[in-house]
Parts: C-alpha cells; sequence; structure tokens
C-alpha cells in the first residue's frame, strides 16, 4: 500500500520526525530512492507502509517485518479513524478534509429531514405513520446523547414503524445535522434553553401527548430525563437506554476534559471525538461507514465542537443526576419505566443500573442486554427493539 503526500515541505516534516525521535531501522535503498524524489522535480514522496498482510506493493529486497516510517503513526491507532487520515496514491482523491466531506456528505441522513422551529433549524428523522387507519400504536421520541447524534437510532426507529409506531429522532441543537448556533447569539446551551427548544419542536411536529420517550446518553441525554420530570403528564411510558442516572456516576474523561480552559478548546475540535467516545464505552469497533456519520459534523466545521463544549461547560453534574436520581424515585414518579442496559458499558456500570431499580420496582423494569455497550441502539439494535415490542 503506497502512501502519496503532495508537498514539498514534508521535507521538513521527514527532517524533524527523524531528528527528534527514534523510530524502527528502514531499508536503506528504499529510503535512499524516496529521499532522492523529494529532490526532483516531481516533488512527490513515497513512503511504504506495513499495514496489512495483503499489501500488493511490499517490496521484494525487505528481509523482515519491520515497518516503514510513517509520518502519520500517532493518529492511525484507531481501526475505525484510519480513514479519515489515510491519503490514497491517486493525488486527485487525496485524503484531505475537502474530499472527506466530499466521501461522506450524503451519508447519515436516513429518514430526516430539515425541520424549523422559531429561529432554529433542526434535522429530525422519521419513520412510519400517525394516520390511524393504518392503525398506529402510538407515537415514540427518541432522544440521544453527547457526543453523538440521532443516526444512533436509525435500525430502532424503521424496525419500530414496522412494527407499527410513528417515530420521531431529532439531533439535538449544537449536535449532529441541527443547527449550531453560536453561544450568546440566540442560544447558550443550557438546560433552560434546551427544554424551550424542545417544547417548541414538539408543537411544530405536531406531537400529540401522551408520548412514548427513549432516552440515552450523557449531557443532553441528562436533559431528556429532567424535560421527562418536568412534563411527566406528556409521557405515557419512558425507556431509558445507558445513562447516569445516581448521583455517584462518574462521568467520562472527555467531558472533565472539555471543562478545563485551553485543553477543552483543543479537545473539541477533535474530528474523531465522537466516535472515539462510542468505541470507548463498547466492546465493538464501529465500521468505517458508520464512523463516517458520526466525524462529518465535527469536519464540517468548528460549530459542533464548541457547542458539545458548551454544553459541557454549563451543565451543573452534581446537581442534574440528584434531580434525576430523586425525581425518579417511588412517590415522585409513577408512569412505567422501561431501563433496558447495556451489560458491556465501560463509562456506566450494572449496580448503577440496579440500584436505580430499586429506588421504584414497581414501576421501574430492568432489561440487561448482554453484549451491548454504552450505546445499545448502535451496540445491538435488535435487542432494543424485541425490549421496546415487549414494553410499548
Amino acid at each position: 500500500m503506497s502512501w502519496t503526500l503532495i508537498s514539498s515541505s514534508l521535507k521538513l516534516l521527514q527532517r524533524s520526525a527523524t531528528s527528534n525521535y527514534n523510530y524502527p531501522a528502514v531499508n536503506n535503498n528504499n529510503y535512499t530512492n524516496t529521499h532522492s524524489q523529494l529532490l526532483g522535480s516531481k516533488r512527490r514522496v513515497e513512503f511504504q507502509v506495513c499495514a496489512s498482510s495483503s499489501d500488493d506493493n511490499k517490496s521484494s529486497s525487505k528481509k523482515d517485518d519491520t515497518p516503514d516510517f510513517n509520518p502519520f503513526g500517532f493518529v492511525t491507532d484507531n481501526p475505525s479513524s484510519r480513514s479519515a487520515i489515510q491519503l490514497p496514491e491517486i493525488p486527485a482523491e487525496d485524503g484531505n478534509v475537502g474530499q472527506m466531506l466530499y466521501r461522506t456528505e450524503d451519508k447519515g441522513k436516513e429518514y430526516g429531514s430539515f425541520i424549523r422551529s422559531g429561529k432554529l433549524k433542526w434535522f429530525v428523522r422519521e419513520t412510519g405513520s400517525s394516520d390511524p387507519r393504518l392503525g398506529t400504536r402510538g407515537t415514540i421520541v427518541f432522544l440521544h446523547g453527547a457526543p453523538t447524534q440521532s443516526y444512533s437510532y436509525r435500525v430502532v426507529m424503521a424496525q419500530m414503524a414496522d412494527a407499527g409506531f410513528h417515530c420521531y429522532a431529532p439531533d439535538w441543537i449544537g449536535f449532529g445535522f441541527s443547527d449550531k448556533p453560536q453561544p450568546g447569539y440566540g442560544f447558550n446551551y443550557t438546560e433552560e434553553e434546551f427544554h424551550s427548544a424542545l417544547d417548541k419542536l414538539l408543537e411544530t411536529l405536531g406531537i400529540e401527548s401522551p408520548f412514548f420517550l427513549v432516552v440515552q446518553g450523557f449531557l443532553v441525554g441528562s436533559y431528556g430525563l429532567t424535560w421527562a420530570l418536568k412534563n411527566s403528564e406528556r409521557v405515557s411510558k419512558l425507556t431509558i437506554l445507558n445513562s447516569p442516572l445516581i448521583v455517584g456516576s462518574k462521568v467520562p474523561g472527555l467531558f472533565n476534559q472539555l471543562r478545563i480552559p485551553l485543553l477543552g478548546e483543543f479537545t473539541c475540535q477533535n474530528a474523531i471525538l465522537a466516535e472515539r467516545f462510542i468505541e470507548g464505552g463498547s466492546q465493538y469497533v464501529l465500521k468505517s461507514e458508520k464512523a463516517d456519520v458520526y466525524r462529518l459534523p465535527y469536519l464540517a466545521s468548528s460549530g459542533p465542537g464548541f457547542a458539545l463544549l458548551e454544553t459541557a461547560k454549563k451543565i451543573n453534574f452534581k446537581d442534574t443526576l440528584g434531580r434525576i436520581a430523586s425525581g425518579f424515585l417511588a412517590g415522585s414518579w409513577d408512569k412505567p419505566i422501561l431501563l433496558a442496559w447495556g451489560m458491556s458499558d465501560k463509562y456506566l456500570r450494572q449496580p448503577e443500573a440496579e440500584e436505580f431499580q430499586k429506588g421504584n420496582p414497581s414501576n421501574v423494569k430492568l432489561k440487561l442486554l448482554e453484549g451491548a455497550g454504552h450505546m445499545p441502539q448502535e451496540d445491538w439494535p435488535e435487542k432494543v427493539v424485541d425490549a421496546l415490542k415487549y414494553f410499548l
């Protein structure tokens, strides 16, 4: 596999990298040939990288399995992220940001459309129909957590539509394909503003109460639960997928980093932030076509990163989790709750779900999903669908 970099400045990168770091030995003949190309008129450099045993361009003179120098090795350790930085042989198909956006710009918008609600434009996925003549079994609203998007529900909502439900899954403001206003200009990413925006969207969509609500995840996921506590009369049944539910729930390192000055600003602009967070909470690695979609908003602009940054800074984790833990206790909440919990979640452990269930045993049904991680709807959507069908 040959990587082609079209930049005369790569000569400086190569000199800097080799002078500051100790890399495994490379074939001297290959290095000499590559160095001479730098000085030639083609202004083109080729590095041979041993990426797999099926590489058709292996050097016949190579006597061992030692990989050649790879100047981008420090960002290729995540298998699902490699397509974000690999550079193909053909310069016209170079792996720059523009080309990555071109390849992925039409991905991940299954069942979706843009809906104007007040001054904000939401991206909302919709499956099924509300037409009573088609025998609809009710409306389900799916709310995602941070730093992801409604794309995670695509399989679940398609299958629930087949089962007769009318489904909506919006991207929260600041996430996915929805608007990402600059803080201070109409939206400040506070809990109250997220709640108000959701109220207006539900009104715009004409969703009649009560409806079924499904919530998952951190930050905006938690705001989905606090919205339910404030609007219990609008929720007929509540399903909670892996979410922080008790005061002792640990906050993943990502959200703590975002709250640190300067470090947060750098962290939020990591284009592969979302996919790495998903993989970090699961035992699975995302396929490239899925990783592309979670990566796309962060590649397209700096907006999603700064929206995530502001949301993480504005939330009071202790207060929010305290209200969630107490609000769903017996005597405070009397609606049926399905707690569908991915047992392999590396952020939130099973005992947290069990503790939450013990606080309201008559209304909370705990369903453990073996093999699923922090995002059961992405890891094992079929099991989520089975649980929802049984519960609803």
